[in-house]
């Protein structure tokens, strides 16, 4: 053995070597092992999970064609002399996710689209009615308010009585011909339009009267109707009856048949105002929102048997009734609890202690001419024994746009700031059920309209005596009486699409007396006055904790603030009214006081 090699055996054994050391040099070489098996490991994982993310999203052609047959009878014309039906096919392609099962439930559902050039028509003239003066005042516009009559006619026929609504839900009241505040929930309220906006819309009568645009106001609103039947709820007052929209005597050119005559002539402004009357006759009296708010035009109707609910009374009133006069078909009992809807108020602190029956809660009106007015006592038996908590209606003219009375239970609600007495800073409200919340919305008198204007408005400065002329007759000029029209020309023709052959002739009574006799009605200045003064109504200091909104020309259309909660009462008690309510931002307090009678 060489020198060399004796000198690295003697190394490799030298005494300084302990075994420790030797150890912990085989253990970091096996953790360095290791660590690499590892690594490796975890990149053969990567691996496969980038090949199986690969898979799954690689798109697999169904071997089927997706297409559909679809297979029809036709029917031979009529110069055929061969009666058998054609047999026809027609092949279309089908996306993924149809089905032969789908098509076929979709073509078997109802088309709701009623669209058509009537319609837009109708809403075009209510977007910029000053745009549309010529199509107001044409024979087309008579036209299409009959072909209007006859298509709602038939969805009102369908209705029951008493309409079951769910929230949420907007409630209006009077709107009297009012074309300027009807615009103003048109633009904050459903600006994108009704069929667009979340919830349902409840109108609760008096369309007509009072004020100058009562035709274009029933155009649009039977329009929404029949655009979207299963959200708008138009209900019944007692405008809606022949007796006082008839009664020109009385509003003069403010009535419904005065504004009807004047503008069609008397032969066809008639025929309109009958077929109108027809589509009243079938309004719904009535309507329920979550079973726990009872809406009507009037107030709460007399029971008149043992065996049934007020609201079944309701369901059993004829289809059609002509109320004030009725039909000779109508039952007079049935005929009270029609008339009770429409006509009743709330008793006033007075009544309640001099003419109100203590075993019934019912007496007579301050209106008189056998309307009769409800008490607390009526209000809480009614309520506990439906189960409800509240009843909302109207009928009643407050310039805070919206009133409360009865222990908190009854309110009422105005949507027109005009016509009717209240001042120049009247206002015109509505109120928004959302399940558990109520919230109040009101047109502030500072909101300046667009298209409506005084006489003496500088904007009209520019305008011809005869173009004034114009929109004083349509309504948009106030404030001056207005002049003799001009004579229209009659038009007694047949228009297309108005047949009525296959309505049921009903026929107006000549012997029975209407529920209401308007000879012994106050004056509207007097009716107005005891609004005033009683029903029970109080105005309003801060602790109020009703919210109310008061829409400004500054403020937007995003009520989005916080609303009160609504308590729902499912005992046959008194349900007491709101919590506290937080965030009052865009909120004028002092609006509405809680009437604890």
């Amino acid at each position: 053995m060489d020198r060399k090699n004796i000198f690295l055996d003697n190394q490799n054994t030298s005494p300084n070597t302990s075994p420790k050391s030797s150890r912990k040099s085989k253990s970091k070489m096996k953790l360095a092992e290791r660590d690499a098996q590892i690594s490796a490991l975890q990149q053969q994982v990567t691996q496969l999970t980038n090949q199986l993310a690969a898979r799954s999203t690689k798109y697999r052609h169904h071997p089927l064609d997706p297409t559909l047959i679809k297979i029809q009878d036709v029917q031979r014309g009529s110069n055929s002399t061969n009666s058998t039906p054609l047999l026809t096919h027609q092949r279309e392609r089908m996306g993924r996710s149809a089905s032969f099962a789908t098509r076929t439930i979709l073509e078997t559902l109802p088309n709701t689209d009623n669209s058509s050039p009537l319609t837009d028509r109708i809403i075009n003239m209510f977007k910029d009615p000053t745009a549309h003066m010529d199509y107001l005042n044409s024979q087309q516009f008579a036209k299409d308010l009959i072909k209007l009559n006859h298509k709602v006619k038939a969805i009102l026929e369908r209705e029951p009585r008493v309409a079951f609504i769910q929230s949420p839900c907007y409630i209006f009241g009077d709107i009297h011909g009012n074309l300027e505040d009807l615009h103003f929930f048109s633009d904050n309220i459903w600006r994108l339009g009704m069929s667009l906006t979340a919830g349902n819309f409840l109108f609760l009568g008096d369309y007509v009267d009072r004020g100058l645009s009562s035709l274009e106001c029933v155009a649009y609103l039977m329009t929404m109707k029949l655009l979207s039947p299963y959200k708008v709820f138009l209900l019944r007052g007692n405008h809606e009856t022949r007796d006082v929209n008839g009664w020109e005597e009385h509003y003069r050119e403010r009535s419904f048949i005065y504004q009807c005559r004047e503008r069609f002539g008397d032969d066809l402004g008639y025929r309109i105002w009958e077929q109108t009357n027809q589509v009243f006759d079938r309004l719904p009296l009535a309507a329920v929102i979550d079973q726990d708010i009872f809406c009507v035009h009037g107030g709460i109707p007399r029971p008149i048997g043992a065996g049934e609910t007020r609201i079944q009374d309701i369901l059993n009133v004829p289809k059609v009734a002509g109320i004030n006069p009725p039909y000779e078909h109508e039952d007079e009992l049935y005929q009270q609890v029609a008339s009770d809807c429409i006509w009743s108020d709330p008793a006033s602190e007075e009544q309640e202690t001099t003419s109100v029956d203590p075993d019934t809660g019912f007496g007579e009106s301050l209106r008189g001419g056998g309307a009769i007015c409800f008490g607390n006592k009526a209000v809480s038996n009614f309520l506990s024994s439906q189960g409800y908590s509240y009843i909302m209606r109207a009928h009643e003219a407050h310039a805070d746009g919206v009133a409360i009375s009865k222990n908190a239970r009854v309110f009422t609600v105005f949507s027109t700031s005009k016509d009717h007495n209240q001042g120049s800073q009247a206002m015109a409200g509505c109120i928004l059920v959302d399940f558990d919340k109520l919230q109040v919305i009101n047109r502030s008198p500072a909101y300046k309209n667009q298209y409506v204007h005084r006489r003496d408005s500088i904007s009209l400065k520019s305008l011809s005596d005869a173009e004034i002329h114009k929109r004083m007759r349509l309504g948009l000029v106030t404030n001056t009486s207005p002049a003799e029209s001009d004579e229209d020309e009659d038009f007694c023709g047949d228009f297309e699409g108005d047949s009525d052959e296959d309505d049921v002739c009903y026929r107006l009574s000549s012997t029975r007396r209407s529920s209401i006799d308007l000879a012994s009605i106050e004056t509207a200045d007097s009716i107005m006055q005891s609004c005033d003064n009683g029903f029970g109504f109080k105005h309003i200091d801060g602790s109020s904790n009703i919210e109310t909104i008061e829409v400004s020309s500054n403020t937007t259309s995003n009520f989005d603030i916080e609303s009160v909660n609504r308590r729902r009462s499912r005992k046959p008690r008194v349900a007491s009214i709101h919590e506290e309510m937080e965030g009052f931002n865009n909120v004028e307090m002092g609006e509405i006081e809680i009437s604890q009678q």
